[in-house]
């Protein structure tokens, strides 16, 4: 197992004015009865302000407006300071951000995102770091998909369920050797979470090359669990 090592927040004053934005700007319209809806939905993760997502989304222009493009070390301190906060909505801003912005940064900075996904972890936000965040910094770094070797075999589940999803949005792209290993590999495991990874990544790789995913399911269906091969052949 790898041991995610804690990032310290560096120093950054364009995640100063993002913070104090943000923390205002959302605090000022919290619906406190919705959010009690929200964090029962998301089986008690974390607190939340009661923002639904179309609020958010409009919020968050209003925090970012004006403000400049980041560097890595922008997007290091923003992420990890709105993981620090309580309601689960700064994580989703921080997320957005991340995927609007992971192109401006190295494969250096693939270990902030294990320390995201391997805190406070729930699908919410690890599916979009893995499809969108890890996915674009593997793309941009091939050699990275040594490290989601050692991802898939983590006993931190949220850690192997990333290594499933980071080809999400590959398609053609897709290192399909792997994706079936990796497969292979998580088949036995007992959460659902994996089963679901499994049948999720699947299908989305069958919109590409349907025959290759039916021709996996069909020699490899006796380790597979009856959720991952319904999901993986959902539109086959």
């Amino acid at each position: 197992m790898s041991v995610t090592v804690p990032t310290a927040v560096p120093s950054s004053d364009l995640a100063d004015t993002v913070l104090e934005r943000l923390v205002t700007t959302y605090s000022e319209v919290a619906d406190p009865e919705r959010s009690v809806q929200m964090r029962a939905y998301m089986k008690d993760i974390a607190p939340f302000l009661g923002l639904t997502s179309p609020v958010r989304r409009d919020l968050s222009r209003t925090v970012l407006a004006g403000t400049p493009r980041p560097d890595e070390k922008d997007c290091t301190a923003i992420a990890l300071r709105c993981w620090e906060l309580p309601e689960r909505e700064y994580a989703y801003f921080a997320v957005d951000y991340l995927r609007r912005h992971v192109k401006r940064c190295s494969s250096g900075f693939l270990p902030v995102v294990r320390q995201l996904v391997a805190t406070r972890s729930w699908w919410d936000t690890v599916d979009a770091l893995a499809a969108h965040v890890v996915g674009g910094l593997v793309a941009a770094d091939p050699e990275l998909r040594t490290v989601m070797d050692e991802w898939i075999e983590d006993d931190d589940l949220w850690v192997a369920r990333t290594a499933l999803l980071h080809q999400l949005r590959h398609k053609a792209d897709t290192d399909v050797e792997r994706l079936f290993a990796y497969c292979v590999r998580q088949s036995g495991h007992p959460d659902f979470f994996i089963r679901k990874a499994i049948g999720w990544c699947l299908r989305e790789y069958a919109k590409t090359d349907p025959e290759a995913v039916r021709a996996f399911v069909a020699r490899e269906g006796d380790r597979l669990s009856p959720l991952s091969m319904r999901e993986a052949l959902k539109n086959s």
